[in-house]
């Protein structure tokens, strides 16, 4: 502080001070970074939360009366901390609070482009969220003509990226392979004489893979996403066929044959969460252990329009629970320099370590976009045959006009609580579909969760500390690597 004695105002908002075991860890917002607190930081931080504005006068009486109680602290140590607080913010000459500056988005570098080759799936999935969702006898089916003129608008919007991205999805995608054999040498073909690289990913259900399938996804690096929900009981209570027959054997069969032959990537399981579902280290173990998937996420279900099938709030307390407990087993195998594969984990681990600062929920409308079987651009692929507007087509290109406001709205906060979240540069928000689904409204923030999300964060802050102290070597390889691989 100066001589002068001008007060200081704490600015709360700009961080957050979390307890890790005995040690003391301030997460800065603005930056996403996490500043280990000394005796002196964590007393002086004491100091500023309890006063908020204060003077020299103010510190000089506090360092008085700590002396007096034996508890010392120079003035030049004090001072250290305050210019530290100060350079980031923490700490301002002025009560009023900046404003995150509104953006102005009109720029949009795809990088992804999601390509719905069919709105027909051969299961019915209890909670499926699709709403264009149709029986395979009665799909729509994406022709190549509309598949190529995405790939077109990829690459012209893609046109400062490096590597493209190119998503299957359905329905179930391998419903309508021949469409992804073409489009799939059509893309490597454009992408080379573009002097870019191309990359695949496709979520299935598995149940039409046969090892010819699997030998072609393996020659050309699919990413592939298995979806499998646990054990029998669990799984074949909601993933069913249009019969109404359980598939668990179907898949689990067809997913150790897609694990026993793939070689050119990791193939991981994705578990949807639903009522009475869970045991999430059971599924975990199962999934992991028993089938042999290099790694498992958990996504749960809490805006389907049947309310039974939601977890209730004491459901996903469970379930949040159990990703703690897993978390823990991640921490113990880190600290050995193994990846446990659990991708909700490994996933925060990357956002702290990349010091991830979101102004949007996700790349939806940004950095990625879907096209569906007629031509027009969806927000993502959860929205496709949704009443949200479409943003533009593959024949006029992206409506960039509308998408802007769309997305400029979703960045501002202002007068929502996520404004002074704690973890707003982790979350921004939450899923626009999740809103969509559950207040028709994809602007408006979910809030069934942000409590346990909030307590999740901090949680994995502390995984993060420890792991960043006792084997930081284990973040660079596994993180740094895969990001390079991909």
């Amino acid at each position: 502080m100066t001589a002068a004695s001008a007060p200081l105002y704490l600015d709360s908002h700009s961080f957050h001070d979390v307890a890790v075991g005995e040690r003391r860890v301030l997460f800065h917002l603005p930056t996403s970074s996490l500043f280990e607190l000394d005796r002196v930081g964590g007393e002086v931080l004491d100091f500023v939360k309890a006063h908020h504005s204060f003077t020299e006068t103010d510190v000089r009486d506090w360092i008085l009366a700590k002396e007096a109680r034996s508890e010392a602290l120079t003035p030049a140590q004090v001072a250290e901390v305050l210019h530290d607080f100060q350079s980031i913010d923490i700490l301002r000459t002025s009560p009023e609070q900046d404003l995150e500056p509104s953006l102005k988005i009109r720029e949009f570098p795809l990088s992804s482009l999601v390509i719905s080759v069919s709105t027909g799936c051969n299961l019915s999935c209890s909670y499926c969220y699709k709403e264009d969702l149709e029986k395979p006898s009665k799909s729509r089916k994406m022709d190549f003509d509309t598949a190529s003129q995405g790939i077109e608008l990829l690459l012209r919007e893609g046109a400062s990226r490096d590597q493209l991205n190119v998503v299957f999805l359905g329905g179930e995608p391998l419903t309508n392979l021949p469409l992804i054999k073409q489009v799939v040498e059509y893309a490597e073909r454009r992408c080379a004489e573009e002097g870019k690289r191309v990359d695949f990913t496709m979520t299935t259900n598995a149940t039409l893979l046969t090892e010819d399938i699997v030998d072609y996804l393996d020659q050309h690096r699919f990413g592939i996403s298995v979806s499998m929900d646990g054990p029998q009981a669990i799984h074949d209570r909601r993933r069913i066929t249009i019969n109404g027959r359980g598939t668990y054997a179907t898949v689990a069969a067809k997913a150790k044959i897609l694990i026993g032959r793939y070689r050119s990537r990791p193939v991981g399981a994705r578990v949807t969460l639903s009522a009475g579902a869970t045991d999430v280290v059971g599924i975990y173990r199962h999934l992991k252990g028993d089938i042999g998937f290099f790694e498992v996420g958990f996504a749960p279900v809490t805006t389907s329009e049947d309310d039974a099938l939601n977890l209730s709030p004491e459901e996903l307390r469970a379930v949040f629970d159990g990703l703690k407990t897993l978390g823990r087993e991640y921490l113990e195998a880190a600290l050995q320099n193994r990846n446990l594969g659990f991708s909700n984990m490994h996933q925060l681990m990357s956002d702290l370590y990349e010091g991830r600062k979101k102004s949007l929920p996700c790349g939806a409308g940004v950095g990625l976009l879907a096209l569906d079987s007629a031509g027009d651009l969806n927000l993502c692929h959860r929205f496709t045959g949704s009443s949200l507007p479409t943003f533009g087509n593959v024949v006029d290109g992206i409506a960039k006009e509308s998408l802007g406001e769309f997305l400029e709205a979703a960045a501002d906060l202002s007068g929502k609580p996520c404004a002074t979240c704690r973890i707003r540069k982790l979350c921004a928000g939450g899923c626009y579909h999740e809103s969509y689904a559950r207040y028709t409204d994809p602007l408006s923030p979910t809030y069934l969760y942000c409590d346990l999300m909030r307590e999740w964060v901090d949680f994995g802050m502390s995984v993060y500390v420890e792991l960043l102290e006792k084997n930081s070597s284990f973040l660079m390889q596994h993180i740094d690597s895969r990001r390079t691989k991909q």
